[in-house]
């Protein structure tokens, strides 16, 4: 078996060596026929059957046409004739090229050739063959690589900034810098208008539940934030989702939709956090007093009066005995043609309440709805206010989400309310860019405005009088004199104000 394997590799070796000779000799006699037309000054070349197509210069296939031909090579079945391949590699009915290409392909010997009658391939070296498409594959990928850093430094170039355009640059964020840093005045306001009570802002779970916070929350052992659960009920119908006004849902002992509770176990947590940090901010301030004396500022006190209220019905009451305020805020019961648990007021009736009365110098907040918007803007003119600003509450419900489903709105639910501000005269000692004009909170209670207001107005205007028009109980607030007509009895704390009122209306109330 060893001797027959021998003797056909010696064979295979005879016969690619007669290939080589016949190419060689045909080469010669190609020659020889061209010097002689030279010689005789024709152009044709008599056709012989024995000589094979001659492998120019030029004229060969490009990259792409050669690795189409390798492939077909490497597919097909031996042997193969030039028609089949120009078919396979459609190459239209020219077939020098390919021809050309083939010759070369067994010059390197890659194939072999048979020339007579026509050529065909008669056999192939699959190896070689295969190892040169893998050659091909990775000079198109670094073709293909090339071309793609190319554009991308080229985008880079086109993109990349002037020096001319890097300076104003520099130069334009050195200036807005320069406009944002706070000066040492506006530095002392801010620390003096903090809250020596522990902050209530409480961060409530994305995932809502304790248990959804377990089932997707990574960090759930770490999780700090308040979560909220579900209140299952035996009219509940778990399969309806979530109600859509949660806790101001009006029917929340029939609802059949789910609603929600803060969880009690992260509310004692809370507490506990919070009584720790009341403690240490008192021993901070404790330590801080020891060194006042020293190291006290200049800031005028600020005093604060408790909460002051009238129950009055807001057109029949002496604005006289009440004297002037530098902050006024109303939240009028405008009628907006709904059914609503008070009793509201017509437009004249807005337009002749007297608030110019109260007031010299200084700004109002007057907070509108859909339909009293150019109302609200024409009693600021009446009343001698320009608006200045406006600030939006964007409402958010118990599961702090953003209301799509407002009880307000004939043609699309309202998802906020504005508050119109107006300023006054020449009003003194304020502070300018501590807000910013919106307000993201919780609904609560109908027409229950955000607490977040008060301390946007204290701030700006910190230790004056301030006056709130058809306030109710919740609405009671430090500094400020309250008038309503859902509020219980009279407290004052002025002694001016408290003069003026009982030496006007005794013990009764203005009704």
């Amino acid at each position: 078996m060893q001797v027959q394997q021998t003797a056909f590799d010696a064979w295979h070796a005879i016969k690619k060596n007669q290939s080589t000779v016949d190419f060689l000799k045909n080469r010669i006699a190609q020659r020889r026929t061209r010097f002689k037309h030279l010689c005789d000054g024709t152009d044709q070349i008599e056709s012989h059957d024995e000589v094979m197509v001659q492998m120019p210069d030029v004229n060969l296939l490009d990259d792409d046409g050669t690795q189409k031909l390798l492939t077909v090579l490497e597919a097909e079945t031996v042997p193969m004739s030039v028609n089949f391949l120009r078919e396979k590699c459609c190459l239209g009915d020219d077939s020098s090229i390919l021809e050309n290409s083939l010759q070369k392909l067994s010059y390197q010997s890659l194939i072999t050739l048979k020339t007579s009658p026509e050529l065909n391939v008669v056999s192939i070296e699959a190896k070689k063959i295969n190892s040169l498409l893998g050659r091909f594959d990775k000079k198109r990928k670094r073709r293909k690589l090339n071309t793609a850093l190319t554009a991308e430094s080229a985008e880079f170039l086109l993109n990349k900034p002037s020096a001319i355009q890097s300076e104003s640059k520099k130069l334009g964020e050195e200036i807005q810098a320069l406009l944002n840093h706070k000066s040492a005045r506006e530095k002392t306001i801010i620390e003096n208008l903090k809250s020596n009570k522990t902050a209530q802002v409480r961060e409530f779970c994305e995932w809502v539940t304790r248990q959804e916070c377990k089932r997707g929350n990574v960090k759930f052992g770490s999780c700090k934030k308040l979560h909220f659960r579900k209140l299952i009920h035996s009219h509940t119908d778990t399969s309806l989702g979530d109600c859509s006004f949660l806790n101001t849902c009006f029917h929340m002992d029939t609802c059949k939709y789910v609603h929600y509770a803060i969880d009690e176990d992260d509310q004692r947590v809370h507490m506990r956090r919070q009584h720790r940090e009341a403690m240490n901010t008192r021993a901070k301030n404790s330590a801080a007093m020891l060194v006042s004396d020293s190291k006290s500022l200049a800031v005028a006190a600020t005093t604060i009066t408790p909460p002051q209220w009238i129950q009055c019905d807001i057109r029949k009451l002496d604005k006289d005995v009440i004297g002037k305020f530098t902050v006024i805020m109303a939240d009028p019961p405008w009628d907006i043609h709904m059914e609503l648990p008070y009793g509201t007021m017509t437009d004249d009736e807005m337009r002749n309440m007297g608030v110019e009365t109260v007031q010299d110098d200084g700004f109002i907040f007057l907070w509108v709805t859909g339909r009293a918007v150019e109302l609200g803007r024409e009693l600021l003119a009446i009343w001698g206010y320009d608006r200045v600003d406006d600030i939006i509450w964007v409402k958010t419900n118990q599961l702090q989400r953003l209301i799509r489903t407002g009880r307000t709105g004939h043609w699309i639910n309202h998802g906020k309310e504005h508050c119109l501000v107006g300023v006054k005269g020449n009003p003194k000692n304020f502070n300018r860019g501590l807000d910013c004009d919106l307000i993201v909170s919780e609904v609560r209670d109908t027409s229950h405005k955000p607490d977040e207001i008060y301390g946007m107005i204290e701030r700006l205007s910190p230790g004056t009088r301030k006056l709130e028009l058809f306030g109710r109980e919740h609405n009671t607030q430090n500094n400020w004199l309250t008038l309503g007509n859902q509020l219980d009895g009279v407290h004052l704390e002025w002694e001016d104000v408290k003069q003026k009122y009982f030496a006007r209306y005794g013990m009764s109330l203005p009704f």
